[in-house]
């Protein structure tokens, strides 16, 4: 398990970080964990760092649908803002960045099915249209036509934080 964690720690810290916007050793220590409980599922013609990529992806969806995460997130928004204001940073405009990701992956994850899982194995997985093609078992065109589409219906969907970007 030592090699496991040796091998795959700077991914699976990145896909944590690109999710939950923070690095968090609890989830990363679920992940070796969930990966330890279901190692005997793991097919061998798949490479492992996806597959357990996948898990720590699944692992940061599900915290960030949890009750635990959304009580966590009041009490670290005060928090945050008192020692902001102590350091004379601006809160806002971190909370703001707080909220506009999880405004994203909210719309992330009301897309339909098919072109959520290329938006996030493309975009948050770092994933190539060829591994997509390949993990998924569809044509490359396809792949990028369902990213394409994904972005368009964000970009609709999300116009509203452009502008306020511009104001």
């Amino acid at each position: 398990m030592k090699d496991i964690i040796n091998k795959n720690k700077l991914k699976i810290r990145q896909i944590i970080k690109k999710f939950i916007g923070t690095q968090n050793e609890d989830l990363e220590q679920e992940v070796y964990i969930r990966t330890y409980k279901h190692l005997d599922k793991y097919q061998e013609q798949n490479k492992f760092s996806q597959w357990i990529s996948t898990i720590a992806a699944n692992i940061c969806r599900d915290y960030l649908k949890s009750s635990y995460f959304k009580n966590q997130s009041i009490a670290t928004n005060d928090e945050f803002t008192l020692n902001s204001i102590k350091s004379n940073q601006n809160p806002e405009k971190e909370l703001t960045k707080k909220e506009r990701q999880k405004i994203i992956l909210r719309e992330v994850d009301s897309l339909p099915k098919k072109m959520k899982e290329v938006i996030i194995l493309y975009e948050f997985e770092d994933y190539s249209y060829e591994k997509i093609s390949q993990k998924l078992k569809i044509p490359q065109g396809t792949v990028k036509s369902r990213i394409n589409n994904a972005r368009k219906i964000l970009k609709e969907k999300l116009s509203f934080l452009i502008t306020e970007d511009e104001n």
